[in-house]
């Protein structure tokens, strides 16, 4: 049986005109959403504030939001990318 593949998306607040708002929070639920729908139980998603006391390492040079699959990155600064999320997870060999 194949360990699930664990996908870590970092992000923060951001701060606005009309507030704080949680724009990569929201994204990641989405990102969330769709790989499960498509993974099921193969895949973890956990969403992580940068200011989490168990916010995991940020690698040197990371920008926000940050992408790891399986601890490795995947992307880091710009858009969370589902298709890029979705190859990386491919390639660790689990169906879909």
């Amino acid at each position: 049986m194949n360990t699930p593949a664990t996908v870590y998306i970092i992000g923060a607040p951001v701060a606005c005109a009309e507030g704080v708002k949680e724009t990569w929070r929201e994204v990641a639920q989405w990102a969330a959403r769709q790989l499960k729908g498509r993974y099921g139980t193969a895949v973890t998603v956990t969403y992580f504030d940068l200011f989490d006391p168990t916010c995991p390492p940020l690698p040197a040079e990371a920008q926000l939001p940050l992408v790891l699959v399986n601890g490795e990155m995947v992307s880091s600064g710009g858009k969370i990318s589902l298709p890029l999320i979705c190859r990386r997870v491919e390639a660790a060999n689990l169906p879909g």
